[in-house]
């Protein structure tokens, strides 16, 4: 018998994340701090967004924080993109 052991990062009361890699974890569970806090921020300065729109911002611009810096330090996007070879998101209207 083999002896696993898991690390869960929970948000809200939901398992987000389950794996064997403890690095992973706390890389995950920071990003997912990273989000509560800038939602916290836009709700401060008066963004009112549905919750679940909220959210998924927060979490969109924390694991892209580093393109983020970038696009503020004046980096186009266009340039950004073409650099990433990402995929475009396109948000929902709530």
């Amino acid at each position: 018998m083999a002896v696993i052991t898991q690390y869960v990062v929970q948000h809200k009361g939901v398992d987000k994340l389950v794996t064997t890699n403890k690095k992973e974890a706390d890389q995950y569970d920071k990003m997912l701090e990273v989000a509560d806090n800038i939602s916290l921020y836009l709700q401060a300065k008066g963004v009112d967004l549905d919750e679940s729109v909220s959210e998924e911002l927060s979490i969109l611009m924390a694991k892209n924080k580093d393109s983020l810096g970038k696009i503020l330090r004046g980096t186009s996007v266009d340039k950004l993109l073409e650099q990433e070879s990402a995929d475009v998101v396109e948000m929902k209207k709530a």
